[in-house]
């Protein structure tokens, strides 16, 4: 009579971990649905009479709620990663989350399925990072153009700011469904969960 397999454990993760994506999931559903209420009073592409997005997917109700939840997020957001930023250093986890010359070798079709995994991961993981510094540094000038005006002046035009800033948007919601497809391959739901719970 075969016994039931065990159901695998789930991997630990320290708090700072939990409380790291947490804060990031919150925070960046909350900047991103104010950010199209700021988006819908005027629409970065086609301008007063472009397309607008529905409005139970936006939040604040009017220009400057949306702006008030859009900024105040932001700063929840930026220092979370700061943080985190600071705790994957002091702590050397950098190294096994970061793309490295090895992991060139096991991107190759002969590498094994798993540590293929792995190689994608962290190769998406190092990719974001300077997405996620673009998005902060042009929302930073939009949020304080006067006295970041040398920090606008390098995106240009107010138009290629606010665009840049946008297409920010769907690249980081891209890297987290691949974050966590990546995570679903290796763990499978388990590997989700200890992310939160």
């Amino acid at each position: 009579m075969n016994t039931p397999k065990k159901p695998l454990p789930i991997p630990h993760q320290q708090l700072v971990i939990k409380l790291f994506h947490g804060i990031l999931i919150v925070s960046l559903a909350l900047m991103i649905s104010s950010g199209l209420e700021i988006y819908n009073a005027t629409p970065v592409f086609g301008g007063k009479e472009g397309w607008r997005f529905p409005d139970f997917l936006t939040l604040g109700e009017w220009l400057a709620g949306g702006r008030d939840w859009h900024f105040a997020m932001m700063w929840v957001y930026s220092f979370n990663l700061l943080i985190y930023g600071i705790y994957i250093i002091l702590t050397s986890r950098w190294k096994k989350r970061f793309f490295s010359g090895r992991d060139l070798q096991n991107l190759k079709p002969a590498a094994k399925p798993k540590i293929k995994s792995y190689a994608w991961h962290r190769l998406i993981y190092t990719v974001i990072i300077p997405i996620l510094i673009l998005s902060i540094a042009s929302g930073l000038a939009m949020y304080k153009p006067v006295q970041l005006a040398w920090l606008a002046n390098l995106f240009g035009s107010w138009q290629t700011l606010r665009t840049i800033h946008f297409i920010t948007v769907p690249i980081s919601l891209l890297f987290l469904a691949a974050h966590v497809l990546m995570g679903l391959k290796i763990g499978g739901m388990r590997m989700i969960r200890s992310m939160f719970i």
